[in-house]
């Protein structure tokens, strides 16, 4: 059995805005775009690992993380068992989702995202490669959290040093 944990995250045009040096008494310069229309990046990592999974879908709901959770079990080698940790959002724990039988569900306790290590990938994500930037329609958001997520893949070492949370390392599954 190995350890996995999963979350998603919305890349939209409403944006986010990120810190930036600047000179003293002046306001940098930015561009705000005020459309709605976003994507998710589901992704799944094995902590302290390069290991990953990821779709990007225009959607959140019960649907679409079953859409994943079949991609993601089709993906795990034969006779591998994933433990996927994760939050208790309501598309996760949606009552028509049937979870593949090489996965097993693990919810995180309420209020506590800090625990998930994926939550760091999103502020690197972030931070690095989406924010400050406007997308024209739905096709140019897809293409840039695809481009986002291959970009930190290439990174060699980001995501294990990113998601190596010491309390992982203490667990054991058998």
């Amino acid at each position: 059995m190995r350890l996995w944990c999963m979350d998603e995250a919305r890349v939209g045009q409403k944006g986010r805005g990120t810190r930036v040096w600047y000179e003293r008494g002046l306001r940098p310069e930015g561009t705000m775009d005020h459309r709605y229309a976003s994507a998710w990046i589901y992704a799944a990592v094995r902590p302290g690992t390069e290991e990953t999974f990821a779709l990007v879908m225009s959607e959140v709901s019960a649907d679409a993380m079953q859409a994943f959770l079949d991609r993601f079990a089709a993906t795990l080698p034969e006779r591998v068992h994933a433990a996927l940790l994760l939050d208790g959002a309501g598309w996760h724990i949606a009552a028509d989702i049937t979870v593949p039988s090489n996965i097993s569900l693990i919810f995180l306790p309420p209020y506590a995202p800090q625990l998930n290590p994926v939550e760091r990938i999103w502020l690197y994500l972030r931070e690095r490669f989406l924010s400050l930037r406007l997308f024209a329609d739905l096709d140019a958001i897809v293409e840039g959290c695809c481009g986002a997520w291959n970009r930190l893949v290439a990174e060699q070492g980001r995501i294990a040093s990113l998601t190596d949370y010491p309390y992982l390392r203490s667990v054991s599954i058998s």
